[in-house]
């Protein structure tokens, strides 16, 4: 064992005793923090016009900080652009990390020195606790992959600003730079069909044990991999890659496809990072669910997804959630962010610590007719199919389509398969069954003769590649949505 694997399990011992301790009080750490919160920011513009001194308990904020999305706080976001201070949240921010808006374009979000550890350490800990529960540190020796963005930053009005993971790449500790890959000149590289080509060549004689990335862009590494070197298999290429660690989408649809191309069932750490806050990470490979970030800076509140859009929608706290159910995710926290609508849902399976599951998005979904088909319920079908039917999928989405040429409406699903099923209509036909299953407003409809079940027009290869790259944004943490209420993105694919 070396001296590094050897102070990681010391390290790990430490960090599951601590997080032991708050994840099992959530309430009181939730509790204590809001209250830290409010008196943090309580002299700034924001603080002073939402009377932020007199707020002394959850419902005195909920009357006084309505529900925003990134557009209604969009006018702070601009004081602090202009080069105002203590706007959100005391001084300036740190940095700036860009993303991209459905309807607002790029999104500036701030990151601030108090909220720049939740990002860095809750990433480190998802590691951290892998070690201590399978005792194995060795991996730590060997090197690691994090595909991310470019960590060249740009100026805003003395703000450093960039994608989120360019940022986060400039606080890799100092005992991990040596084992990191890729290089920081390979790592800049703005075209991401380039950079994977020179990832490839960086890393293709290396002992790589650890890769992390979202599943599509890992699956593109691997198969550019494999051409370079002539394996049938990344296990292969890498014998000790062992961790797989992956965030922002559903891994299930992409699992048979990863684990076929490694050629082995690994070890893998689901994280929930978002530019507005790390939220949740898999704290166990025996439980189900990621463990919340209770204690890391953000507040959090839950609106049942049922009042997501409404004017004023039910406000709850952690203690007062239920498990299975869907809830629209709000943060307050030390970035500055209140009543801060994030977009995504969760549904809680455990209290005792309290874990979540991402289940969508608030804005993806179908309901043309009625029916709210969510993106569990599409990516939850499918899964289940494919590992029946041993078929793998690379990509898809679903969009409604209103106005055939003949017939009933219906759902038409974009999938672009790894080997296309021998028998597409029965697997049309099961994949209908199940969709009914899962959403009963789908099931009358269907039975109701106002939809026809399902279509499923598969895709040559690439086809969903070659959309992102059309649009510039093949690579990062870029994704293609799983639904869509209307036919923009699929008549866009289609017409490639």
């Amino acid at each position: 064992m070396s001296i590094k694997s050897f102070f990681a399990r010391s390290y790990a011992n430490g960090v599951h005793r601590n997080i032991s301790k708050w994840s099992m009080e959530a309430s009181r750490s939730q509790e204590f923090l809001f209250h830290e919160l409010i008196n943090q920011a309580k002299h700034t513009i924001f603080g002073k016009e939402h009377g932020f001194g007199g707020i002394k308990s959850h419902e005195e904020f909920v009357r006084r900080v309505p529900i925003r999305d990134y557009e209604a706080l969009a006018p702070y976001i601009e004081k602090v652009k202009a080069g105002e201070r203590d706007v959100l949240w005391p001084g300036k921010p740190a940095y700036f990390a860009k993303s991209s808006g459905t309807t607002s374009g790029v999104k500036y979000i701030p990151l601030t020195k108090e909220s720049i550890p939740n990002h860095i350490d809750s990433a480190r800990n998802a590691i951290l606790l892998y070690i201590y529960e399978k005792n194995s540190s060795a991996f730590v020796d060997g090197k690691m992959i994090f595909l991310s963005g470019s960590p060249v930053l740009e100026n805003v009005s003395g703000i450093h600003t960039g994608r989120l993971s360019g940022i986060v790449n400039h606080h890799v500790p100092k005992y991990l730079k040596g084992n990191q890959l890729p290089s920081f000149t390979t790592n800049c590289i703005e075209d991401w069909e380039q950079k994977v080509d020179a990832i490839v060549e960086e890393t293709y004689n290396q002992n790589m044990t650890l890769i992390s990335g979202i599943p599509p862009w890992i699956q593109m590494y691997f198969e550019k991999l494999l051409r370079k070197t002539g394996k049938k298999t990344i296990k292969e290429v890498f014998p000790n890659f062992n961790l797989l660690i992956y965030g922002g989408v559903n891994f299930e649809p992409y699992r048979l496809q990863l684990f076929s191309t490694i050629g082995a069932e690994i070890d893998s750490i689901e994280t929930y990072p978002a530019s507005e806050g790390f939220i949740a990470y898999q704290d166990s490979q025996k439980e189900k669910g990621l463990l919340l970030n209770v204690d890391s800076g953000i507040f959090f509140e839950f609106i049942p997804a049922t009042e997501a859009l409404n004017n004023n929608p039910t406000r709850l706290t952690i203690k007062d959630i239920e498990l299975d159910v869907n809830y629209a995710l709000v943060i307050n926290s030390n970035a500055g962010l209140w009543g801060y609508l994030i977009g995504d849902t969760v549904k809680f399976v455990s209290k005792n610590p309290y874990r979540i599951l991402v289940t969508g998005r608030i804005k993806h979904f179908i309901s043309a007719f009625g029916e709210h088909v969510i993106a569990e319920e599409v990516e939850t079908a499918l899964m289940e199919l494919c590992n029946e039917e041993k078929i793998s999928v690379i990509e898809f989405t679903v969009a409604p389509q209103v106005n055939p040429k003949q017939g009933l409406p219906y759902h038409e699903w974009l999938i672009e398969f790894s080997e296309t099923p021998t028998d597409i209509i029965s697997f049309r036909n099961k994949l209908d069954e199940l969709m009914q299953e899962k959403n009963i407003y789908y099931r009358d409809l269907i039975n109701g003769n106002i939809l026809n079940p399902l279509h499923i027009t598969s895709l040559p290869k690439e086809s969903f590649r070659n959309y992102m790259k059309s649009i510039g944004k093949l690579g990062g943490q870029n994704k293609v949505p799983r639904l869509t209420n209307d036919r923009n993105l699929a008549d866009a694919i289609l017409s490639l």
